[in-house]
């Protein structure tokens, strides 16, 4: 089940390393929906949540300049990359730094949201190429944080997104294409959801590398469950699975390409 929540969790969670889940079908498909949005004959890029540096490598093939971002400076070194540590909500650039702003994947793990889109909108000159998940229930594969007792949501997705949020993030943004990557349905109830945290939450990608959203212990699964909460999680999994056959099929993800007004 939690291979199948959209594909948008890690590659651990399916017992896959990182190489292997690059070569998914999906992931295939949602890179080469993002590298068509790229802009043409522009020379630089900030790559924003770089990670393992796959997308910075393929931007090294479309832009002359590219700068790798992430909370601690990543490691690899790829040539003609530069690497640098930085917070997405107060980037150490300057206006209209950067022909093109890549952010793909981010947006969802972080709390002060509006503030990183309006660094994004800030330090571009030109383009912005956005990737999220699309209508994302978080409430499916939430976990209960033995440490603190509260819930978080799979991923360490806090924020979820649709065309008007997005559209209003980047208000001062033209939007020049949308597109849409993947299927998804699944989809839950406040009922399911409760009765799901009432049995334990025992389903959720605890392997994930993200920790409680509200404390940052290491997330693991509960310990054998009296019978009432194997009883509450069970009838929750069915009201969920019921949910999702009634939900229309989507987008698993968004991508958008928006164009800055004043200068493009």
């Amino acid at each position: 089940m939690l291979c199948e929540v959209g594909d948008i969790g890690l590659p651990h969670l399916c017992g896959m390393n990182i190489s292997e889940y690059r070569s998914t079908p999906a992931e295939r498909e949602r890179t080469a929906d993002l590298v068509r949005l790229l802009p043409k004959n522009r020379s630089s890029v900030l790559d924003i949540g770089a990670r393992d540096g796959y997308f910075s490598e393929i931007l090294k093939k479309h832009f002359q300049r590219v700068v790798a971002l992430d909370l601690v400076k990543p490691s690899w070194k790829i040539p003609g990359v530069e690497t640098v540590a930085g917070d997405a909500t107060r980037l150490q650039f300057a206006e209209n730094s950067f022909d093109c702003v890549f952010c793909a994947e981010v947006l969802e793990h972080i709390p002060d949201l509006e503030a990183a889109c309006a660094e994004i909108v800030r330090v571009a000159r030109h383009q912005v190429i956005i990737g999220v998940p699309y209508k994302q229930d978080i409430r499916v594969g939430q976990m209960s944080c033995r440490k603190c007792g509260k819930v978080t949501p799979p991923w360490g997705h806090v924020n979820t997104f649709d065309e008007r949020k997005l559209q209003r993030l980047f208000r001062a943004l033209r939007v020049d294409e949308i597109s849409f990557v993947g299927k998804n349905r699944e989809a839950t109830n406040w009922l399911a959801a409760a009765l799901m945290t009432m049995g334990g939450n025992p389903w959720g990608p605890y392997e994930q590398d993200e920790g409680c959203i509200d404390c940052g212990a290491k997330l693991t699964r509960p310990a054998p469950r009296p019978v009432w909460q194997r009883i509450c999680s069970a009838l929750a999994l069915r009201l969920e699975h019921l949910h999702s056959a009634l939900t229309r099929e989507h987008g698993n993800w968004i991508h958008v390409r928006f164009v800055k007004r004043a200068l493009s």
